[in-house]
């Protein structure tokens, strides 16, 4: 099993704090990073300030509705560019409209997942990331 460095892209203090012990409790992590929009996730990858001494992640799940620069904002800027184009970005939204699942997968969002609404299908979404992007998918490597 491959541990994986993920990136939480949420507003959401309570989400992000559920999602990371619904992944914790998995023990597939090599390390969880958060920030809390999009505009934070370019400044991550790129490792501008303050993110200067982070690792590149494995995996970025990304909300859509944030403040400064939504999700499907910041994934069509990722996917533009060349260094990052290739981080599997899963779209985890609690909107389940048509639209938005489409505009993900134009914008080249690897999957888009709607947010679990209760703790026993979140703990069964963690366990299904750890089996499909840590034991089944071969990912590209990180330097």
């Amino acid at each position: 099993m491959k541990k994986l460095h993920i990136l939480l892209v949420d507003d959401s203090e309570h989400d992000a704090f559920l999602i990371k012990e619904a992944l914790e409790e998995q023990e597939f992590l090599s390390n969880f990073s958060h920030v809390i929009n999009g505009q934070e996730a370019i400044n991550f990858l790129q490792k501008l300030s303050p993110f200067e001494n982070v690792e590149t992640p494995d995996l970025i799940l990304m909300d859509i509705n944030m403040p400064v620069m939504d999700g499907h904002e910041s994934l069509k800027r990722i996917k533009e560019m060349d260094a990052f184009k290739d981080i599997p970005i899963l779209m985890l939204s609690t909107s389940s409209r048509k639209e938005d699942i489409i505009r993900a997968y134009r914008g080249q969002s690897s999957s888009y997942i709607v947010k679990p609404d209760d703790i026993y299908d979140l703990e069964n979404l963690a366990q299904a990331l750890k089996t499909y992007w840590s034991n089944i998918v071969k990912l590209p490597p990180r330097e």
